[in-house]
């Protein structure tokens, strides 16, 4: 039977992650409300605009719904503004923390650390356990600048840390869902979701 794999629908990328997953085989379900995560096995948060997505799932109450849904042992994967999301901490840097976030990674992340959207560049990532490089597109990307100690680092890009997973919360700085290598979104389905 597919996984019903959530993708939190509220703004930003999330129509390419769910084209990803359904090539893939996954049943998606677009994530608005609180009883649309009820129905999934696993969710995905994709980029965006961090402090607007924050300010709807606080309306529409998913905060606390995926909160609950990740402490019970879901699992999650994040790509851009999800990570800045998911992140326990926003450290100051080009921008200014304060912003809330679900606190759910041990890690802490520079929104924007690679910059604005000129600085938008592509690099071949090697990634821990992947057998071969994958390009990965950065755009307005967050840098994970300190991690807990129960967070494996699986990439980096001239030793700044993109990709991580802590237990069955995995979160890349980068848009794997832009292009046609879908090796991590399988990563997440085969090795994270049935972990």
């Amino acid at each position: 039977m597919p996984k019903r794999i959530g993708v939190l629908a509220l703004q930003g990328g999330y129509a390419a992650h769910a084209a990803v997953l359904q090539r893939l085989g996954a049943d998606v379900i677009e994530v608005r409300l609180p009883e649309h995560l009820a129905e999934c096995d696993a969710l995905v948060m994709p980029g965006g605009e961090s402090t607007t997505i924050i300010r709807l799932l606080q309306r529409n109450l998913l905060d606390s719904a995926i909160i609950e849904r990740a402490n019970a042992g879901m699992s999650i994967f994040a790509t851009c503004a999800g990570l800045i999301l998911l992140s326990k901490r926003i450290s100051s840097g080009a921008e200014r923390g304060g912003q809330p976030t679900l606190g759910l990674l041990d890690v802490a992340v520079v929104r924007n650390g690679f910059g604005r959207q000129l600085d938008s560049f592509e690099a071949d990532l090697q990634i821990k356990g992947f057998d071969a490089p994958l390009r990965a597109i950065f755009i307005r990307a967050p840098i994970i600048t300190d991690v807990g100690p129960g967070v494996d680092v699986l990439a980096t890009v001239d030793d700044k840390v993109v990709m991580v997973q802590q237990g069955k919360l995995l979160a890349a700085a980068f848009h794997p869902e832009l292009l046609s290598d879908d090796r991590i979104h399988a990563h997440f389905l085969d090795a994270v979701v049935e972990h």
